[in-house]
């Protein structure tokens, strides 16, 4: 999509209402409900973190989203596909702040370069004991992506068409840290499989690009 054609449309977002659960639930893995069961004491002490779903031009002017390849490394999010983002740190401000921050330390735009348009719907991430705060932005500049080598794998520069295109998501057999190989609903972005939280949250944005675009 030409990515003025999106600008005209995307701020009709700031007044609907959030899809919420019934987005997430759609990309959820099975043993999820039963999970935050399990943790429903640890939910209340749980870290606070926030990510950015950023929506920007490519060269051509066409709509791009920003989500990242996790390095490999000995933790539960190890070699992931996720948006830009980490933990709320003592010196951010709020959690947009953080979002914005984590997005500038781990692919280079500037915080004031991106416009918030919403904060999405919160998600809890048992097997960290992370509560995720989602922010959807733009930017209106073709971005000069810088990867932070330390914690970014890959950068992976999606079209808004091929994430609004329903044959991206399929069912797939993963390893989790619940069980040896589980089959979960995901999304497969630019050959990426997008599973768990981070494609639970792109349900939610998803659903609610698709009502004003």
């Amino acid at each position: 999509m030409d990515f003025n054609t999106f600008l005209k449309s995307i701020p009709k977002i700031k007044n609907l209402e959030l899809p919420g659960e019934a987005s997430q639930i759609k990309m959820s893995p099975p043993y999820r409900l039963e999970l935050m069961e399990h943790n429903r004491t640890l939910m209340k002490t749980a870290r606070q973190a926030a990510v950015l779903a950023l929506f920007y031009p490519n060269l051509k002017n066409e709509t791009h989203l920003i989500l990242i390849l996790r390095k490999t490394y000995e933790g539960v999010h190890s070699a992931q596909v996720g948006f830009p983002g980490g933990k709320l740190e003592e010196a951010d401000l709020d959690l947009k702040v953080t979002a914005l921050r984590e997005t500038y330390e781990e692919v280079g735009v500037p915080m004031d370069a991106v416009h918030v348009l919403k904060q999405m719907s919160p998600m809890y991430i048992p097997p960290s004991n992370f509560t995720v705060h989602p922010f959807l932005g733009v930017t209106h500049q073709t971005p000069k992506f810088i990867k932070q080598d330390e914690e970014v794998e890959d950068l992976i520069e999606v079209s808004l068409s091929h994430f609004l295109d329903e044959s991206t998501v399929f069912q797939t057999a993963v390893p989790t840290s619940y069980k040896l190989n589980v089959e979960v609903p995901a999304f497969k972005l630019n050959n990426h499989v997008v599973w768990g939280a981070t494609a639970m949250m792109l349900s939610e944005v998803k659903d609610l690009l698709k009502k004003v675009l």
